[in-house]
């Protein structure tokens, strides 16, 4: 799966874009330069996808419209593919720099060698997008059958039928299932190649401020991918990525004016293409940076006909035609534009931060940050290298945008200056998450400007001087690249791959409560109609059993008739978690799950007492439960807990390095943690964790290596989860542990997090597990001073 994600599937995406840019350079005249195919065929394929998922009934071919429109593409454009490939050496720089954009956007995956997606859980929003885009290739824009009780009807309702961009999303669903890859692991390469594009528009932009050669590969990749829009990539910002090579597409488009204002209507296709991409991915708010484009566009018009002392008569229908396009291809949006405009003013105006800690700074727009994460700001030597470029790159940008005026590159220059206004316009009247949005679209602006400043010491032969310059521009960039990298949390491959088998296995037997926090798990479990109580759109009903979104699932607080609705539950494997009521029994265990299933018949109880299963219950409890049993000719049924060795980590000794923080033991750094422990009996025991450990640990018993530890963070680390149990046999007694980190190393999310609360052991088998007993009434005093995790009243069948 690997191989076929992070390898075929671009290469795939790839042909599909250029072939639809072939197609639309064809019909439009063949004007494009080669490097603006890619993003032309994006917003081309983007708009197929639009259609085809808005028309009823067409949406599951979505993939093979993609399909026919690249192959068209292609054959019509072959001899310009051929002229390509013949000179391909002159061509080298141009046919590297996606690659290169590409492989640095997706290093994490790469390196990791497994298929997965970076930053793990910084922002969940992409748990939407990889379950909107399954389900609008399935069912297209239609939202009227859904099930608005669970949780996985609530989030597709509330964000896709109120008027929410589709455009992204749809394309990824049709490429991902064009190529058979599960869209949980298409979505970082598809955001990666997305951005990769637009490595396109800046090849093109740069060579205008006058660079070539190595100089503008190495200008226009350090515009692709700054820090703040290499964090966006990161996190799976998919709208904002996909809308942002489409604006620098419209710079380009711009400056390359005189092949294409004074052609025929047809001309304007690729910049209507361009615009309806940008509204269908982000929305109408992608009118502002149009605005821009178009406001150059007229002025260089008005230049060029005071020059010829006419007023084209062909401009007026290049405009006609590019609005009739643009019409067509985003008329998913058009259609509601009172909707679209309120989705629009609710993101520019919500108050809530989102995943900001706090707001971001404006200086992140030059590119270099030398920080684990765009969220806090760098400490100690990373906080002053990261200002002292900081200042180097606005310095060069001063210079750069004297370069573009002294250069009469006006057409580019005024695009600058406009995109530069627009970014502090929007960034004085938009709310603090909208503000981020803004800063990361227009950090590429301020990188272009500065490579200005290389332009222009290079054209004055200031050999030593440009190539400082130069290294201190692109490796403050790079350094910064390289910092997130590291410390990036990657998804859990394993993990999610037995929830998809989990889905596989009971698909259709919902509707299914689902008690881990990890909203990932509405794709995962997309058939089975999920209802998590801890998600932000919880079930209906069920309220009050968490302590909010991402809050720990308290099984015993739910009213035992709420239950009656769900035939399956799926749980976390944790034998220190409470299980579910008598009335589900355990149908399947994996590594990292179980799932119940509600008995054919099964009563729901009368009454439950929760208790804690640390402590003998007093036989006034008992006696409580078994009146309330005896009134309505019930039973008892009991669940005691897992036998568990728990492991005094207080007492442990551990590297200084290895600091306490509130309930967690963070290791930062390598080190070691040595903690003694008990075994009543002799037998395999696992070995459990909780803890969020993303860089791999060993762990070892009485010396012997017991197994390894890595990739295994959850959906909330204030909440955490068991990592997979590692089993080991021993002798009743006295034992030793030791959990060890090796020292840093440039593996992808070595820097990521490694936090451990507990660890303790239970036997494999029956005593590992939490045991359910039936007690007829007349013996309820046999309960009293044993422990349970709750005493249940159930009817008698």
């Amino acid at each position: 799966m690997f191989v076929l994600s992070a390898l075929v599937y671009p290469l795939v995406l790839a042909v599909l874009s250029v072939g639809a840019g072939l197609a639309v350079d064809r019909m439009a005249g063949g004007f494009l330069p080669g490097v603006l195919l890619p993003v032309v065929g994006l917003a081309a394929l983007i708009a197929v996808a639009q259609v085809t998922t808005y028309l009823p009934g067409v949406a599951p071919a979505t993939p093979y419209a993609l399909a026919v429109l690249a192959v068209a593409g292609v054959a019509l454009g072959w001899p310009r593919v051929r002229t390509i490939l013949a000179r391909r050496r002159e061509h080298r720089w141009q046919l590297a720099l996606p690659v290169l954009a590409f492989v640095v956007a997706l290093a994490p995956v790469l390196l990791a060698g497994r298929p997965t997606f970076s930053a793990y859980m910084v922002l969940t929003d992409s748990a939407l997008h990889m379950t909107g885009a399954d389900y609008l290739i399935r069912h297209g824009q239609h939202y009227a059958h859904l099930d608005l009780v669970n949780s996985y009807g609530q989030y597709i309702n509330n964000y896709y039928n109120t008027s929410y961009p589709t455009g992204a999303d749809a394309l990824l669903g049709g490429t991902g299932v064009l190529v058979h890859v599960p869209m949980i692991w298409a979505f970082q390469p598809f955001n990666a190649f997305v951005l990769a594009t637009a490595s396109g528009p800046t090849w093109l932009l740069v060579r205008r401020l006058g660079l070539d050669g190595a100089w503008a590969a190495a200008a226009a990749l350090a515009a692709t991918v700054p820090a703040l829009v290499y964090a966006y990539e990161l996190i799976g910002s998919i709208k904002e990525i996909t809308a942002l090579p489409l604006i620098y597409c419209l710079g380009a488009l711009v400056v390359v004016h005189p092949r294409w204002l004074q052609r025929g209507p047809r001309a304007a296709i690729p910049f209507a293409l361009v615009v309806g991409g940008g509204v269908s991915a982000v929305g109408v708010a992608f009118g502002a940076w149009t605005v821009v484009a178009v406001v150059v566009l007229a002025g260089m018009i008005v230049v060029d006909g005071l020059r010829a002392r006419t007023i084209p008569r062909q401009v007026l229908m290049l405009a006609a035609s590019g609005a009739i396009v643009l019409v067509v291809v985003a008329w998913a949006t058009w259609h509601n534009i009172s909707g679209s405009l309120q989705v629009a003013q609710a993101v520019a105006s919500n108050a809530n931060r989102g995943n900001l800690i706090a707001p971001l700074r404006a200086v992140q727009v030059f590119g270099a940050w030398l920080g684990g994460s765009y969220l806090v700001p760098p400490t100690g030597a990373g906080l002053a290298i990261s200002d002292a470029l900081i200042v180097v790159t606005a310095l060069a940008g001063v210079a750069g945008a004297l370069h573009v005026v002294r250069t009469r590159e006006y057409a580019l220059a005024g695009w600058l200056a406009l995109m530069i206004l627009l970014g502090v316009v929007l960034t004085r009247v938009g709310a603090k998450w909208s503000d981020a949005k803004t800063l990361m679209i227009s950090s590429p602006v301020f990188i272009l400007l500065a490579w200005g400043a290389v332009a222009w010491l290079r054209a004055a032969t200031r050999r030593y001087a440009t190539l400082v310059l130069a290294l201190a521009l692109a490796g403050g960039v790079f350094a910064s690249d390289l910092v997130q990298y590291h410390d990036s949390d990657l998804a859990p491959t394993a993990r999610y791959d037995e929830l998809a088998s989990i889905n596989s296995r009971f698909a259709g037997r919902g509707p299914t409560l689902f008690t881990d926090f990890d909203e990932y798990a509405l794709y995962e479990l997309r058939s089975m109609d999920i209802g998590g109580p801890d998600f932000i759109y919880p079930p209906i009903g069920l309220t009050g059993i968490t302590t909010g979104h991402g809050g720990k699932v308290n099984l015993a607080r739910i009213r035992p008739t709420a239950l009656r609705a769900y035939p399956l539950i799926v749980t976390r494997r944790d034998p220190t978690a409470i299980r579910p009521p008598s009335a589900y029994a355990l149908l399947w265990q994996g590594t990292y799950y179980q799932v119940w299933g509600r008995r054919p018949g099964a009563p729901a109880a009368i009454a439950r007492y929760r208790l804690t299963g640390t402590r003998p219950v007093a036989c006034s409890r008992v006696r409580a439960i078994a009146n309330i049993a005896a009134s309505h000719g019930a039973t008892l049924v009991a669940a005691s807990p897992a036998a568990i060795a728990n492991i005094d980590l207080a007492a442990a000794h551990r590297s200084a390095s290895w600091k306490r923080v509130a309930i967690w033991y963070v290791m930062a750094s390598g080190g070691h943690l040595h903690a003694t422990f008990r075994i009543p009996t002799p037998g395999i025991w696992n070995i459990w964790l909780h803890a969020e450990i993303m860089p791999t640990i060993d762990v070892r018993v009485d010396g012997r290596f017991a197994g390894s530890i890595g990739g295994q963070v959850s959906g909330d680390p204030i909440v955490p989860d068991t990592t997979a149990p590692l089993r080991v046999r021993l002798t009743a007694g006295r034992h030793s542990l030791a959990i060890s980190r090796g020292g840093p190393t440039l593996a992808p999310g070595d820097g990521g997090s490694a936090m451990l609360i507990s660890a303790f052991l239970t036997p494999t088998g029956a005593g590992g597990q939490q045991r359910v007993h039936v007690t007829p009434l007349a013996r309820w005093r046999s309960l009293c001073g044993h422990r349970y995790v709750w005493i249940e009243a159930v009817p008698r069948r």
